[in-house]
């Protein structure tokens, strides 16, 4: 937080005489009582209304002090900032066909890979990062940003019933897929531009194949780091049978020669994940790329906050009044 008037603050220096004014002077205005001999209330105890007589005073200067904060309009710190940070530009470009809800990994892909792709964002804020999704079809969730919480809640948005409700075609277009993640990445200035493709099949749509895709990537300076998500041999898999699911096994057929021909074009490197394990291990191996220098501009709106401080100095200034006039009153 920050003052726009900060010079009101010298305003609290008058507290010093009037608490001054206070213990010297204000006794004597009180009214006092003749008595011969005062020796029998030597020992009287004091009252509990006596005891808290300072606490008149106290919210006086307590309100006075509010009051003065809100003089000096407390503001919240929003302002233009331009600075450099070291980062890099990486597109996630994540599988959501229907066969990415097999359950070999836990709860099933879709949701590992979310998850560890989340933590994954979380642990380099300073990049630019951005998601594309692809089943049959590809297109872009999330441009390139560095406001991390806005692309969480886009990724946790993800669902592979895009495809299962005809949003989009069901199938594994790699090649489309990386081909859009290529794309949002050809104009950057980053050192580093960098595509992690993950994907649990092969490549059986798209007008694009991935080689062709890779090619691009090339010939742009990106590299590529494909990961193929699945057990080796079959997976359990939540089929809808008549309002209820039954699992069956289906069959792992990740194109690992076509993976690994993509990173091996592009200067990457391909990876098996065949556990939510593996996943972790592989992510927190790419995060250890170079990064490069990126101005980032952020912008917010100031707003005045000294309300609070406006009310409670006058809800002091009311209590103070009003135990003036029951609890403390004097009469002459």
């Amino acid at each position: 937080m920050e003052f726009a008037n900060k010079e009101y603050f010298f305003l609290l220096l008058l507290i010093i005489p009037y608490i001054i004014w206070y213990v010297m002077y204000r006794k004597k205005s009180e009214p006092t009582l003749r008595m011969g001999d005062t020796f029998a209330f030597r020992y009287a105890p004091k009252s509990w209304k006596v005891r808290l007589m300072p606490l008149q005073p106290l919210l006086r200067i307590m309100a006075f002090v509010l009051l003065v904060t809100a003089l000096a309009r407390p503001q919240t710190q929003n302002s233009w900032k331009n600075k450099s940070v070291e980062g890099i530009d990486i597109m996630l470009a994540m599988d959501v066909s229907t066969s990415m809800l097999a359950e070999d990994l836990k709860p099933n892909r879709i949701e590992a890979a979310k998850q560890v792709a989340a933590e994954f964002i979380s642990g380099r804020p300073n990049d630019n990062i951005g998601l594309t999704i692809f089943a049959g079809e590809a297109f872009t969730q999330c441009p390139m940003t560095t406001d991390h919480t806005s692309l969480l809640n886009l990724l946790q948005n993800v669902r592979t019933d895009i495809a299962a409700r005809g949003l989009i075609q069901d199938g594994t277009a790699i090649g489309m897929g990386l081909a859009n993640a290529v794309s949002r990445l050809k104009s950057s200035k980053a050192k580093s531009k960098v595509v992690i493709l993950l994907t649990d099949g092969s490549n059986n749509m798209g007008d694009l194949s991935p080689m062709t895709s890779a090619e691009i990537a090339r010939s742009l300076g990106i590299r590529v780091y494909t990961i193929g998500v699945g057990t080796n041999k079959v997976a359990p898999y939540p089929m809808p049978v008549g309002g209820g699911v039954q699992y069956v096994n289906i069959p792992v057929e990740i194109d690992t020669k076509t993976l690994s021909d993509i990173a091996s074009a592009t200067e990457g490197d391909f990876y098996r994940a065949t556990n939510t394990a593996e996943l972790h291990r592989i992510y927190k191996e790419i995060d250890q790329l170079e990064k490069s220098k990126l101005n980032v501009t952020r912008f917010s709106k100031k707003y005045d906050a000294y309300q609070p401080f406006a009310i409670a100095a006058a809800l002091l200034l009311l209590l103070e009044m009003l135990l003036r006039v029951t609890l403390f009153r004097r009469i002459p």
